[in-house]
């Protein structure tokens, strides 16, 4: 699929709007891969992102699900708008103790209002990479946000 930013300055635009929310920064969540209808977002495991297992919690797996899905739909929209999620659906599929946490979203169907994407999140190590969650997002083009 040839996916088309409908900004000229789309890569920017991304940049700077990852970089003021407030919740990844918490997280540690960095912006690894950025690319027309694709963001990939990774983490460092912190005793303050796992749950009582030593797992990384479901929360902070979601929320770089949904962030990594949200910010791929925003590299295609137009200036002046933001990205907000309508729904998402995420399956857990494993628990994920390895060293660092990648999400990598994905448009699979860009749209002027509503686009679809997905997130498909790894635990990774040296010496393997563990699917450990699958989500689908509808994402909103959200007019009248500035840059």
């Amino acid at each position: 699929m040839d996916l088309k930013p409908r900004s000229a300055n789309w890569e920017q635009r991304v940049r700077k709007s990852f970089e003021a929310q407030a919740f990844m920064d918490h997280l540690g969540a960095r912006m690894v891969h950025l690319a027309p209808g694709a963001v990939d977002l990774e983490l460092s495991m912190r005793p303050e992102l796992t749950q009582q297992h030593g797992f990384f919690h479901a929360g902070v797996t979601s929320s770089i699900a949904d962030s990594a899905a949200g910010y791929a739909a925003l590299t295609l929209f137009a200036d002046g708008t933001g990205v907000l999620t309508t729904e998402y659906k995420i399956n857990l599929l494993n628990p994920a103790a390895q060293p660092t946490l990648v999400a990598r979203g994905r448009v699979l169907k860009p749209g002027r209002t509503l686009t679809i994407a997905r997130a498909d999140v790894y635990g990774l190590s040296d010496d393997a990479q563990v699917h450990v969650a699958t989500g689908l997002f509808t994402l909103m083009s959200l007019a009248g946000m500035k840059d």
